[in-house]
């Protein structure tokens, strides 16, 4: 198993999935509150189709990228990166926004989830059943797409990353559990946080590979035109720029440690200025936005769980 390909998806479906526990867990309390245990089968399938459906996008998406690279033998050498590039730009937009609008969210998300929950058991019961199957269906397949994406956008190292990715929903489960089952006392604000920090630099890392997968196309472009001496930079790259540094003999990030740096923090031994730029400037401006998110709303999960559990 690669580390560089799970750590990542560990991380991000361990803090997606931990967000999706919490709208089960909310739902169901809800639900027990209202004395309407009947309707819990509809929470549970739900889950069952969220779940699913994220994995037959991951198999269709998966599947039509690589009959992209059938249709054009000649082309395909270009088509495989721009096809990451395209991923990859979708994985940090989605991921960006999920970070930022969860947490502007999250001192709101408890209520919000309570009167849609009350709303829906104002209908008869089918009804309500099918209100709350929908509600469950897409706030778990709009996790786990966002996951999938991720995957996807790291085509070479996927299996990996699925493993990554199994693992990180058995934590999610069990945290879950433990919150709403058990009635652990957890610091979800804490946990957030620290998992956000995480998600930051994890997407911050995506965005290199994003410049260099569009460098590999320009190459790729210019190899099949005959245009390489007249796009490319240089021997080493197209339009990345001048090496930042090589620390390929003192720390490569295919091995211990480098490779825990590279999954976690956006670590390479080989970079570049317009990745050094590109990297700056998003830890700046998201990461600007998400701790002014962080100071603003802050999360107060404690004595929403405690309602929940005494409720």
């Amino acid at each position: 198993m690669n580390p560089s390909a799970a750590l990542p998806t560990f991380v991000i479906t361990l803090r997606e999935g931990v967000e999706a526990a919490l709208v089960v867990g909310i739902v169901l309390a809800c639900l027990q509150k209202a004395q309407k245990p009947q309707l819990s089968r509809w929470v549970y399938l739900g889950i069952f189709v969220g779940v699913i459906g994220s994995l037959l996008i991951g198999l269709l998406l998966g599947w039509a990228l690589q009959q992209a690279n059938y249709l054009s033998p000649q082309a395909a050498p270009i088509i495989q990166p721009v096809l990451e590039t395209i991923l990859c730009g979708i994985a940090i937009t989605m991921l960006s926004w999920m970070l930022i609008w969860m947490t502007q969210q999250a001192r709101s998300l408890k209520g919000e989830l309570e009167g849609s929950v009350t709303a829906t058991l104002q209908q008869s019961e089918q009804a309500a059943g099918w209100g709350v199957f929908l509600l469950i269906s897409i706030a778990v397949l709009r996790e786990g797409f966002e996951t999938v994406i991720f995957i996807l956008a790291n085509l070479q190292q996927s299996a990996s990353a699925s493993i990554g990715a199994l693992c990180g929903l058995a934590g999610a489960v069990g945290i879950g559990i433990a919150l709403f089952k058990w009635g652990v006392k957890i610091d979800l604000r804490r946990f957030f946080q620290i998992m956000g920090i995480f998600l930051l630099l994890i997407v911050a890392g995506l965005v290199i590979s994003t410049c260099r997968n569009i460098d590999a196309a320009v190459y790729a472009f210019g190899q099949v035109q005959e245009l390489t001496g007249t796009l490319c930079f240089s021997t080493e790259s197209c339009v990345l720029g001048p090496l930042v540094w090589d620390a390929t003999d003192v720390l490569p990030d295919s091995q211990f440690p480098g490779v825990i740096l590279k999954s976690l923090l956006g670590y390479r031994d080989h970079l570049y200025w317009v990745q050094a730029i590109s990297y700056s400037l998003f830890l700046f401006l998201v990461g600007n936005l998400y701790f002014r998110s962080l100071r603003s709303q802050p999360i107060e999960p404690e004595k929403s769980l405690a309602r929940s559990q005494s409720n």
